[in-house]
C-alpha cells in the first residue's frame, strides 16, 4: 500500500524532478508533485511525494523534516485526506440545505390569518397615495426639504433628515 507525504515550505524554484530526486534515496517514489497556482503557473510552495512502501515514507519523514532543500527549510509529514468539498468556486459547491427560490415564495412558515406580510404594507401605501417618493411629501404630509444647490449638506443627496 502506498503512502503520501506533504512537503511544505518549498522554494519557488523547486521542480517535480528535483523533489523526486531529493526523496528517492529513501525508497521507490511513485509520484512527486509540486502544486502550482492555476492562473499564474507558479509554485504554491508545497507538494506531495508518494512512496510505494510505507516504511520508506516513515523514514523520509524522520530524515527530511526540518531539513534544507534548495535553500529553504522544509516541513515533511503524512498527507491528510482532503476534508472540504472541491469544485463550485471558493468553499466548494453549495450543498447547505434546499435550493433557493427566486419567486415570491420567501420560504418559512405560511402566513397566519391576520398577518400582514411584507408586501401588504407596500400595497397599503400605494392605495393611500403615501410613501416617501410621492409628490415631495413624507408620510405625515409634510413637505420635504431637499436644500438648494448652494446649501450643501446631506439633504437632497439621499441622506436622512
Amino acid at each position: 500500500m502506498s503512502k503520501k507525504l506533504f512537503v511544505g515550505g518549498l522554494s519557488w524554484g523547486t521542480t517535480d524532478d528535483r523533489l523526486k530526486e531529493a526523496f528517492a534515496r529513501f525508497g521507490d517514489v511513485t509520484e512527486a508533485k509540486i502544486i502550482t497556482d492555476r492562473e499564474t503557473g507558479r509554485s504554491r510552495g508545497f507538494g506531495f511525494v508518494t512512496y510505494a512502501d510505507p516504511a520508506a515514507a516513515e523514514l523520509a519523514i524522520k530524515e527530511m523534516d526540518s531539513k534544507e532543500l534548495d535553500g529553504r527549510t522544509i516541513r515533511v509529514n503524512e498527507a491528510q485526506t482532503q476534508t472540504r468539498p472541491r469544485g463550485g468556486g471558493p468553499g466548494g459547491p453549495r450543498d447547505h440545505g434546499p435550493p433557493r427560490s427566486f419567486g415570491n415564495d420567501r420560504g418559512g412558515a405560511p402566513p397566519r390569518p391576520g398577518d400582514r406580510g411584507r408586501d401588504a404594507g407596500a400595497r397599503d401605501r400605494e392605495r393611500e397615495g403615501g410613501g416617501r417618493d410621492r409628490g415631495g411629501r413624507d408620510r405625515g404630509g409634510r413637505d420635504r426639504d431637499f436644500g438648494d444647490d448652494e446649501g450643501g449638506g446631506r439633504r437632497g443627496r439621499g441622506g436622512r433628515f
